[in-house]
């Protein structure tokens, strides 16, 4: 490889590395800020908002099997007693929560 070439392919690849990484502290952010008080840190619900509202976790088997898309339309929309954040949010950061929400799960 040509210096130059090995130079910007490194970049590249780095920069695709980080991204993930990137959109995982972001999601975070956001889902403590926004999230957490009804959902909990850990995504459980166990938090008096959360059990007043009979919040199911979303560690639960219909959150672990809902699509990426569908927990985006749930936060965006809202559902059940939940507001939707589309005013609050950019499709981004919807975004963003719904990876970090995945990494709660695992």
């Amino acid at each position: 490889m040509k210096p130059n070439f090995r130079v910007a392919f490194l970049t590249l690849l780095s920069v695709s590395l980080a991204v993930p990484a990137i959109a995982q502290q972001s999601g975070e952010a956001t889902y403590k800020a926004k999230c957490a008080m009804c959902h909990g840190a850990d995504g459980t619900g166990n938090t008096p908002i959360g059990k007043n509202m009979k919040l199911r976790s979303l560690k639960s088997p219909e959150d672990i099997k809902a699509t990426d898309a569908d927990l985006f339309k749930q936060t965006k929309d809202g559902v059940g007693k939940m507001q939707g954040y589309a005013s609050k949010l950019t499709d981004a950061q919807i975004n963003d929560v719904v990876a970090y929400i995945r990494t709660l799960q695992k």
